[in-house]
C-alpha cells in the first residue's frame, strides 16, 4: 500500500512544489489537520502505553530496578535508528516514513501487551523506540514544511496536539482501567483507531524532501565544529523532555507506591500533568508573543523544578496533583519553542538543525524513565524526582546562553 519509490510524487528538490503554495486556504487548512492527526497519533500511542506501565509492571512481577532496566530498551532502539532516521527521511520523504512508521509503531505498541516476561518486554520495547524516532523525525519535519506553508509559528500547536493525545490517552486508561480490560485489548483498540486514523489522512501529507547534497558537501560539514547554538537548544530539549518522559513512565507509579492513592485515583497525578501541559502548548504561542521566549522558557524552567520538589516533599494525593499540574505547564512551551529557535538557525538548513536538536530532546525523553528506575532502586523513588527537578533549574540558566530573538 506504500509506494516507496524516492522519485514519484516529486517535482523538485529540496522545496514545497508550487501547487500547494498556490493552494487554497481550505485545503492548507486540511493538510494542517492531517499533519496535527499524526501528532495526535503518535502522542495517543505512547500515552496508552505509559498509561499501563504500573499494571504491567504488576504483573511481570517487576521491581523499580527491573523497569527502569527494562525501559532502557527504548532509548536503546532510538540510538540504533538514529544515525539512519535524517537520511531515510530525505532519501524517501517525510510524508512516507510518517505513514510507514506510524503504522508500526502501533503493531508494537500491540505486541507490548502479548510480553509476558521481562526478555519480552524489552524486545518489544526497543522495536517501539526504533519506530518511534523514525516517526517522531518525520513528524516534526512535516511540521516544519506546514509552517512555511502558513508563513506563521504553528509548531506548538502541532506539539499541543501530542500533548491532548497523552491526556486523551490517560482518560481512556483510566476507562480501560475500569472496565477491567487486559493492557492487550487495551493496546488493539487504540491502534485500530490510530490506523484509522492514518488512512483518512496520510493523503494530505506535505510532499517534500530536503536537497540530496553532494559528497565533497557533506563529508566537509560532517567534520565542521558543531553550531555552538544547537547544541544548547539540544541540552535544553534533553532536559525538559527528560522530565516529560519520567512524568509519563514514573507519574502512575509516584502516585501508587509514594502517594498511595486509591483504586483509580492512581492516574490522576499523570491525568493533572496531561491536561496542564496540553492548554499550555494551545496557549503558548500567546504567552511568548507578549512576555518574550527568555522569559517564557525561564519561568517554565523554574516550574518544573518547583513542582518536582513540592511532589518530593508533600506525598499526599492533593499537593501532588497540584505540582504535577505545575510541572505540565513548566514543559509546555520549552520543546515547541526549541525547535522553533532551531529552524531559525542562520548557518544551518532548518531541516538539519530540525533532525540534531529533536534528536537529542527526544533522547533526553527516553533516557530519563530508565535512569529514575536506577536512582529509585538505590535511593528510593522520591530522591529519585528530585533529582530530575534539578533539570528545571539547568534550564533556566542554560536559556541565556543561546539567542531566543530568532
Amino acid at each position: 500500500m506504500i509506494d516507496f519509490n524516492p522519485l514519484s510524487l516529486f517535482q523538485t528538490k529540496g522545496k514545497i512544489k508550487k501547487v500547494y503554495r498556490e493552494a487554497k486556504a481550505s485545503y492548507l487548512n486540511r493538510i494542517r489537520i492531517a499533519v496535527g492527526m499524526f501528532y495526535f497519533g503518535m502522542g495517543l500511542s505512547f500515552a496508552t502505553w505509559a498509561s499501563r506501565i504500573p499494571d504491567i509492571k504488576t504483573a511481570l512481577h517487576l521491581t523499580e530496578g527491573d523497569l527502569g532496566s527494562i525501559l532502557f530498551a527504548l532509548p536503546m532502539g532510538q540510538l540504533i535508528i538514529m544515525p539512519f532516521s535524517g537520511k531515510m527521511v530525505t532519501k524517501f520523504g517525510s510524508h512516507r516514513i510518517l505513514v510507514f512508521s506510524l503504522i508500526m509503531y502501533v503493531l508494537c505498541l500491540a505486541n507490548l501487551g502479548l510480553a509476558t516476561s521481562a526478555l519480552q518486554l524489552s524486545l518489544g520495547l526497543f522495536l517501539f523506540g526504533i519506530f518511534g524516532n523514525l516517526a517522531n523525525i518525520a513528524v516534526n519535519t512535516q511540521g516544519v514544511y506546514t509552517e512555511v506553508l502558513f508563513k506563521k509559528t504553528i509548531m506548538s500547536a502541532f506539539h499541543g496536539m501530542w500533548s491532548f493525545a497523552g491526556f486523551t490517552g490517560a482518560l481512556v486508561g483510566l476507562g480501560m482501567l475500569t472496565l477491567k480490560l487486559t493492557p492487550l485489548h487495551h493496546f488493539l483498540i487504540v491502534g485500530g483507531v490510530v490506523l484509522i486514523m492514518v488512512a483518512f489522512n496520510f493523503k494530505f501529507l506535505v510532499k517534500a524532501k530536503e536537497k540530496i547534497k553532494h559528497k565533497s558537501a557533506e563529508k566537509k560539514k560532517l567534520f565542521a565544529k558543531p553550531d555552538s547554538s544547537l547544541l544548547w537548544l539540544g541540552v535544553i530539549g534533553f532536559c525538559s523532555m527528560a522530565s516529560e518522559g519520567v512524568m509519563f513512565d514514573w507519574s502512575g507509579v509516584y502516585f501508587k507506591d509514594i502517594v498511595k492513592a486509591p483504586g483509580a485515583l492512581v492516574i490522576l497525578g499523570y491525568t493533572s500533568f496531561m491536561i496542564m501541559m496540553a492548554s499550555g502548548r494551545f496557549l503558548g504561542d500567546g504567552l511568548i508573543n507578549k512576555f518574550g521566549r527568555e522569559r517564557v522558557m525561564q519561568i517554565s524552567g523554574v516550574m518544573i523544578s518547583a513542582g518536582l520538589f513540592t511532589a518530593v516533599f508533600l506525598p499526599y494525593i492533593i499537593p501532588c496533583t497540584i505540582a504535577f499540574m505545575a510541572v505540565g505547564l513548566g514543559v509546555a512551551t520549552i520543546v515547541p519553542t526549541v525547535y522553533s529557535i532551531a529552524g531559525k538557525n542562520p548557518t544551518v538548513p532548518p531541516g538539519e538543525a530540525l533532525t540534531i536538536v529533536s534528536s537529542v530532546s527526544f533522547l533526553g525523553f527516553l533516557m530519563g524513565p530508565p535512569v529514575i528506575g536506577h536512582v529509585a532502586e538505590s535511593f528510593g523513588l522520591q530522591f529519585s524526582f528530585a533529582f530530575i527537578g534539578i533539570f528545571g533549574v539547568l534550564i533556566a540558566f542554560m536559556v541565556s546562553k543561546i539567542r531566543t530573538t530568532a
